[in-house]
């Protein structure tokens, strides 16, 4: 069987640096952290003050506010997000056979505000538990891929992807893999989160996974230095387009980029660490290039999984040496995650769009907030990190590596459209 292609036609984004994919992807050029005191809720009596936020979102200009509060927080984003896409496609829908477009959504945390205000609210009162009919749609990890093909009437596959701080990645991936065997023509695929709550937060730190540094939010995200002390937790997430080339070609849509290979693999290791000699990162990056029938000297930017946290940037950094070998020294290597914050379940979306961008635009968006001096003895700085500026390079392919809790691995491959 001949397996089709695959090309990225739209793209959608909400997030801590942009309400949309265009400002998102100009901030980060720029290197904005989005970063600030938590306003949410009251984060005093928490270790961690800060995170990143979604800024200035009203799902009523979208949605009836009655419809809008059925939905959780990351539900909303998940249809804003995909309604961007389609538009930026430019896909009528009315003029497609929507039982061959589907929604493969990722989210690693699900309804978490909805899940955690019902809990607390239940026994309000005289005692009597009470829970809103709508708490269990509000609250399951589907209803993001849901939503959007109710709202935008969507008849193909429609399903969740759940693997922690990998889940959007792994949705592409599966994305990818339905629609070059053929199952679709196009499916919406990214993911979102909404996890800045009482319980995210405060389950984070409690595992001492947050940075607290409280005195400095803008600049606490701070990859592959040696004073970082744990990620910032975000919000928000992405959708890519994913339609088969001969669909978009007869269309004349507009290719950003094209989607050539993805690897998964487990560490099977440890709960919540890394195989500390990056085992299962090395073998997702080799199955990656495997699958994209590309050697490692072809790739030109890596956008690395980079939480800001010792155990998961040392191992990163081994895999990535391993896999490499001596063009390590030739990549460009970042992580966006020090502007935007780490979303959980939606950061491979957003680093796939950031992948896309950057070959499309030719430039690789930096590694902000690191300082000379600030190095780890356990990282080799020859490396290029794309530190604190943007670099302008041609590049041919680039990959994104998502890691997760529980040892899910999952790496894609992309490569600019000439």
């Amino acid at each position: 069987m001949e397996l089709k292609r695959v090309v990225i036609t739209g793209l959608g984004a909400l997030t801590p640096i942009g309400n949309d994919a265009k400002s998102t992807w100009e901030a980060m050029v720029l290197g904005k952290s989005g970063a600030a005191e938590i306003t949410q809720f009251d984060s005093t009596l928490y270790k961690t003050h800060f995170a990143c936020e979604v800024k200035g979102f009203d799902i009523s200009t979208m949605l009836d506010r009655k419809e809008a509060r059925k939905l959780d927080r990351y539900a909303q984003f998940s249809v804003w997000i995909a309604k961007e896409a389609v538009e930026d496609a430019q896909l009528h829908l009315e003029q497609e056979n929507t039982h061959r477009i589907g929604v493969i959504w990722g989210s690693g945390m699900g309804g978490l505000r909805s899940f955690e205000n019902d809990c607390i609210e239940h026994g309000a009162g005289d005692g009597t538990p009470r829970f809103s009919p709508f708490y269990i749609p509000k609250a399951i990890h589907s209803m993001g891929a849901g939503h959007i093909s109710i709202v935008l009437g969507l008849k193909g596959v429609s399903f969740a992807v759940t693997s922690a701080c990998a889940s959007s990645g792994h949705a592409i991936a599966q994305a990818y893999d339905s629609i070059r065997l053929g199952r679709c023509d196009v499916i919406l695929t990214g993911g979102a989160d909404a996890d800045i709550t009482y319980s995210g937060i405060g389950g984070f730190n409690s595992m001492h996974a947050l940075s607290t540094r409280n005195d400095s939010p803008l600049t606490a995200s701070r990859p592959f230095s040696k004073s970082r002390d744990g990620f910032v937790l975000g919000e928000g997430g992405a959708c890519l387009v994913l339609e088969e080339y001969e669909h978009a070609k007869a269309r004349g849509a507009h290719i950003y980029a094209e989607m050539v290979g993805a690897g998964m693999t487990s560490d099977a290791y440890h709960m919540t660490a890394p195989d500390p000699e990056g085992e299962g990162a090395i073998r997702v990056m080799q199955e990656a290039l495997a699958d994209a029938h590309i050697r490692p000297e072809d790739v030109d930017y890596i956008n690395t999984h980079g939480t800001s946290t010792l155990l998961g940037d040392i191992a990163e950094v081994k895999a990535i040496k391993a896999v490499f070998g001596a063009h390590a020294y030739d990549l460009n290597l970042d992580s966006t995650k020090s502007e935007t914050g780490h979303l959980v379940g939606a950061t491979g979306a957003v680093e796939a769009l950031a992948c896309v961008k950057a070959l499309e635009d030719g430039i690789v968006p930096p590694t902000i907030n690191h300082e000379e001096g600030d190095e780890d003895e356990n990282i080799d700085y020859q490396l290029n990190f794309t530190f604190n500026k943007a670099q302008r390079r041609d590049m041919q392919y680039a990959i994104s590596n998502n890691f997760a809790f529980g040892g899910h691995n999952v790496c894609l491959v992309f490569k600019k459209w000439k």
